[in-house]
């Protein structure tokens, strides 16, 4: 996914002290390449960034409710043309200027969600940026596969005879055992845990901070690098008709 820097500083505010109380209804859907919702302590994205990749197309985001800390919202697209990817629809919990990633103690976090369409396409993971700097250029990311559809791969710096991703490691955290694959974008390293299963996560609840540990532990993530955002959301390719929906979506960081 791409995150530019003015995206990335507008996403670090001020942690709240506190969970939002207030409950917020359905809002009309968004469908601008660089639209956003701000409500209570997320931002909804809806970050069309690689829509010129697409032979046609559109995407949109829509807030369905907040109520505390949860948050439910839905996406709709469809991306007809190359493998590339179109956009990242996701929600970015507001963290807090100044944070590294090593004096985090825990991201912990709730995610229901489904998905309906024809000629699927895509993942569905969460995306977490670092910097060297506060509020700097990405140097690290790290993606955790909740689901991938299609033809869509992590990325890798090195792959099988068949083409496909080698992992570099095989892990266990919240209850599932994932592959650790690494490689970089071009522009930074990326870090990708996909279930060993292969099966989807609809349904997830632990602590997030548990997969940049085990980087820090043992994959040279540095513990200095600088928090810049924490989003949930997908990435499609191609398919038509899609309908993403998260029912349940929190993240609180400590």
């Amino acid at each position: 996914m791409k995150f530019t820097s003015a995206v990335a500083t507008a996403s670090v505010a001020a942690l709240a002290a506190a969970a939002p109380s207030k409950t917020i209804t359905k809002r009309a859907d968004s469908c601008g390449q660089w639209a956003s919702i701000e409500t209570g302590n997320y931002v909804l994205y809806n970050n069309l960034w690689g829509q010129d990749n697409a032979e046609s197309g559109q995407g949109c985001v829509g807030l369905d409710s907040l109520s505390g800390n949860t948050i439910a919202w839905h996406s709709t697209w469809t991306w007809k043309g190359g493998n590339a990817i179109k956009s990242y629809p996701n929600v970015v919990v507001n963290s807090a200027e100044d944070l590294t990633i090593g004096s985090i103690s825990s991201m912990q976090s709730t995610w229901d969600w489904e998905y309906s369409g024809s000629n699927l396409n895509l993942d569905v993971a969460y995306d977490i940026f670092t910097s060297s700097t506060a509020g700097g250029d990405n140097e690290y990311e790290v993606m955790i596969w909740l689901s991938s559809m299609g033809s869509v791969g992590p990325i890798s710096a090195n792959y099988g005879a068949d083409g496909s991703a080698t992992p570099i490691a095989t892990v266990d955290i919240a209850g599932y055992s994932w592959n650790v694959y690494s490689g970089s974008n071009g522009v930074n390293a990326v870090f990708s845990f996909l279930p060993v299963s292969g099966n989807d996560i609809n349904s997830f609840s632990g602590d997030v901070y548990q997969f940049i540990s085990y980087l820090i532990d043992n994959q040279d993530l540095p513990s200095s690098q600088y928090l810049i955002s924490a989003g949930a959301g997908t990435e499609p390719t191609t398919g038509e008709d899609a309908v993403f929906t998260v029912t349940d979506y929190s993240m609180t960081i400590a």
